[in-house]
């Protein structure tokens, strides 16, 4: 159990300074707070509006990933690096690929209620 607590204070912890830090964190908690009500009105089914809210959440999961890898990088040197720089821009394109998908979610799921599909 005390291994459970730790793990969960350094989850929070994460949480909190990847909050403070990053804009781009933020944003998508607001995000998923917003995606929690408007699911289960765009949805049609229960789970439709489950899929919808993990997808925001799996944004967020990368986008946490991201900022690990950009956080660690900048951590190695200051000075400019290609090879880190590679580095972050995949980061970059795994959100990029995240919000991708998630949007097509969305639009599925909206086309869905409007019986467009």
């Amino acid at each position: 159990m005390l291994r459970i607590w730790r793990a969960t204070l350094n989850s929070r912890n994460g949480l909190a300074f990847a909050l403070r830090s990053e804009q781009a964190v933020r944003e998508e908690v607001v995000a998923f707070l917003l995606a929690l009500p408007l699911a289960y009105v765009v949805g049609v089914t229960p789970m439709r509006s489950v899929e919808l809210v993990c997808a925001v959440v799996l944004v967020l999961v990368v986008e946490l990933l991201n900022t690990a890898i950009e956080k660690l990088a900048d951590r190695l040197t200051t000075e400019h690096d290609l090879q880190i720089g590679r580095v972050k821009d995949l980061g970059s394109a795994a959100v990029g690929v995240a919000l991708l998908m998630s949007g097509s979610f969305w639009l599925f799921a909206l086309a869905e209620r409007l019986g467009l599909l």
